[in-house]
């Protein structure tokens, strides 16, 4: 069996990771250059002329580039072998899984790592106010297991006491609240921030979905 999910898991990671990269490129790394401007004093928020409408954001950086696609591909690999075997566990217990069901396999993985941690914890720009990384780090973490755990309890779960357990997960790491910085202030204009948080949730979506899809086709795949 382990042959079959690695197999399934990199063909489907590999795929998803490269149409993820290029929607990044695309739609999220021009916000991302932008911000760094401001970061770095090159452009300025407040107190000065306006901006241009266009900003030089530079020339292509072949080496960055090509970092984020392989360091996309190598991550959504990770994901695949996680949600393939997770997969297989579901099948030998009578789960079936088909294309179809594996859309909704992905849209629950991208609640669990993007939409849950997100809703109190946005993603952020460069120059954001300053957080600790690893109390901020352990917060994510805690929440992307009790949201997954969450997931499997409403699907998989076969009674009230389930779906109760499903909802305390949902909301305890809410209740308990992400780590915050003391004062909020930034040089990057908010607009660019929420565009920023935006892209990077519906590049996240579309990968996900595509991903669990995926995962399930070439799992079916391979046991035909």
């Amino acid at each position: 069996m382990l042959p079959r999910i690695l197999t399934s898991a990199l063909l489907a990671g590999a795929a998803t990771g490269l149409a993820a990269a290029a929607l990044q490129l695309i739609f999220v790394q021009p916000v991302l250059l932008h911000a760094e401007l401001y970061e770095a004093g090159v452009l300025e928020h407040f107190g000065a002329d306006s901006p241009p409408d266009r900003p030089d954001l530079g020339g292509i950086d072949l080496m960055r580039d090509a970092l984020s696609i392989l360091f996309s591909m190598l991550i959504y690999t990770g994901y695949a072998i996680i949600l393939v075997a997770l997969m297989a566990q579901a099948e030998q217990r009578g789960a079936i899984i088909s294309t179809r069901r594996g859309l909704i396999w992905g849209l629950c993985g991208y609640v669990a790592l993007h939409m849950a941690p997100a809703f109190s914890l946005a993603p952020e720009v460069p120059g954001s106010a300053y957080v600790d990384l690893t109390a901020r780090q352990v917060w994510w973490l805690a929440t992307v297991l009790a949201t997954a755990l969450a997931m499997a309890l409403i699907g998989f779960g076969k009674s009230w006491a389930a779906w109760a357990a499903a909802l305390v997960l949902l909301l305890a790491p809410h209740l308990i609240g992400a780590p915050e910085p003391e004062s909020f202030a930034s040089p990057v204009p908010s607009e660019l921030g929420a565009l920023f948080a935006a892209r990077t949730l519906g590049v996240g979506l579309v990968a996900w979905v595509g991903l669990g899809a995926l995962a399930a086709h070439f799992w079916q795949r391979d046991t035909r």
